[in-house]
């Protein structure tokens, strides 16, 4: 093995160090293409097709093995925060009225202002509601 199959390891190993330090498929495409040259490099291949080799593989995989990853990987899409609120239901702490916009509602422990759907919609306290959206800091209910 002569200098360049050390640089071929050298790329190997430090594609694979790089694609474990991150979860964005970044370098693991080079991986194929190094083990290949380094396989050439012990045939006693000459270095433009060890090179060739490399190129031909990394660039392949980046084209077409990203997409083919992606439909078996699929990362779920947690809520968070404020996305999380909505489709919970709330229980009202202060009467709903949206012609004189005032109101309150309790969920998942935190006290919100809160509105109703319906332009005349009025809602006493104790009533439990589901919450369709969130406008700015208010609660948006309907029965």
């Amino acid at each position: 093995m002569d200098y360049l199959g050390w640089i071929w390891i050298s790329i190997l190993i430090l594609a694979i160090i790089v694609e474990l330090l991150t979860d964005q498929l970044i370098s693991i495409w080079f991986v194929p293409g190094a083990i290949a040259a380094t396989i050439l490099d012990f045939c006693e291949a000459k270095p433009i097709w060890q090179i060739l080799l490399f190129l031909a593989i990394s660039v392949v995989g980046i084209i077409f093995g990203k997409n083919i990853v992606q439909k078996y990987i699929t990362v779920k899409d947690s809520k968070t925060n404020i996305d999380a609120i909505i489709g919970e239901r709330c229980i009202v702490t202060e009467k709903i009225d949206n012609f004189t916009g005032c109101g309150q509602a309790k969920v998942k422990g935190q006290i919100w202002s809160a509105r109703g759907v319906g332009e005349d919609d009025v809602f006493e306290v104790g009533e439990v509601l589901n919450v369709v959206a969130i406008e700015g800091v208010k609660l948006i209910c309907k029965k």
